[in-house]
């Protein structure tokens, strides 16, 4: 939740950087995707490095040096140093998600599924509530006062770093993205489902305040609408590990995204109470795949752990998070209710990916040790 609470500081604070340091709407998109290579597309160097060296570290220094550097950006005095802190901020994350997602799936025994949607939700809901602190305080106290921002953050962060088990991860059969050739076609067949779920719900998200403001919508009663779209995805999310637990996850992910799409075709032609019903609905089903990915991956590929999760993690969103402008770019010359309806066809495509995956997967098996760390229990070794 700090981690990812605190990586979307950007966006509440974007409309006061663009006054102070007198950004053109070009130079704030260029901002933004260098945070999002920064914090998820580096996630594969970060993967790699962890199941080579010590994942612990990573786990534990992440998110000090995510939520330290970014609570800077109110400091900003240029476009550059901003930049700078948008990219050094978003390593720090970048090197957190893909050993923690490891020790998440690690640490769920018979249910992994339940114990990735803990982790992925906490990120989730951290995303859609942390704007709720840091443009209110910003506004009240001024931006040169963010830094403050960090205490509450670093001190969730301080009670937990000792209590983060020391584990390690077993290589298999190699370690690093040539171990993976053996599962190419299955991996990058869940890559796909990630890259066009994101693609689907991000464009939404960006796009239907911009829809509900033409309409006559308040921003504040836009804002609203969405983050109650993003609550339901969190939802979603974190009812969906569990479910692949008990009916598979190739299982959930078609028919979860299946789900998705009549609900999300309706809501853009709708308004009221219905609209946000159908806009919630089908948030939940959309994102309710969100961790059962992650999982699938690490059982169809019992090697290279970190590196599996920051491929369907970090790299795949920032892949399908970067289709945005062409969304947008769609959007101006179709209109946005047009364009998020024919956006509503793209999770079929996300099923039809899921088809050819395997039914079943290889049992778990030793993929790594996890023993207590300092205030930890008795030490269970798997």
């Amino acid at each position: 939740m700090m981690v990812d609470g605190y990586g979307n500081i950007l966006a509440p604070l974007l409309p006061l950087l663009i006054t102070r340091l007198d950004l053109s709407l070009a130079a704030a998109g260029m901002l933004t995707m260098l945070f999002q290579l920064s914090a998820s597309v580096a996630q594969v160097g970060f993967g790699h490095i962890a199941d080579r060296w010590n994942p612990r570290l990573l786990v534990m220094a992440g998110p000090v040096l995510s939520i330290s550097v970014l609570s800077f950006t109110g400091m900003a005095t240029s476009p550059m140093m901003l930049a700078l802190i948008l990219v050094v901020g978003g390593l720090g994350g970048a090197a957190f998600h893909p050993p923690a997602a490891t020790l998440a799936h690690k640490l769920g025994g018979t249910s992994p599924g339940l114990s990735m949607s803990v982790y992925i939700s906490g990120g989730t809901l951290g995303f859609s509530f942390g704007p709720l602190m840091f443009a209110p305080f910003a506004e009240r106290f001024g931006m040169e006062w963010t830094p403050l921002l960090a205490i509450p953050g670093l001190l969730v962060i301080v009670f937990f770093i000792r209590r983060v088990p020391r584990f390690e991860l077993s290589s298999g059969g190699g370690i690093g993205p040539r171990a993976l050739l053996p599962y190419a076609k299955p991996l990058g067949l869940l890559y796909l489902i990630v890259v066009l779920r994101t693609m689907t719900s991000i464009a939404f998200a960006t796009f239907l305040p911009v829809m509900l403001t033409r309409r006559g919508m308040s921003v504040g009663a836009a804002g609203a609408v969405v983050a109650g779209y993003l609550f339901a995805s969190g939802v979603g999310g974190f009812l969906g590990g569990p479910a692949a637990d008990r009916y598979g996850a190739r299982r959930v992910i078609i028919w979860s995204l299946v789900a998705s799409c009549p609900f999300l075709f309706v809501a853009p032609l709708l308004e009221g109470t219905p609209f946000m019903l159908a806009l919630a609905v089908g948030g939940f089903f959309l994102q309710s795949t969100l961790p059962v990915n992650v999982v699938f991956g690490q059982a169809i590929a019992p090697v290279s752990a970190a590196t599996v999760s920051s491929l369907m993690m970090g790299f795949a969103w920032g892949t399908g998070g970067m289709t945005v402008p062409l969304t947008g770019f769609v959007a101006d010359r179709i209109g946005i209710e047009s364009t998020l309806v024919a956006l509503s066809f793209v999770p079929l495509l996300g099923a039809a990916c899921a088809l050819p995956l395997p039914r079943s997967t290889p049992p778990r098996s030793d993929r790594g040790s996890v023993v207590a760390g300092p205030s930890d229990p008795p030490t269970v070794v798997r």
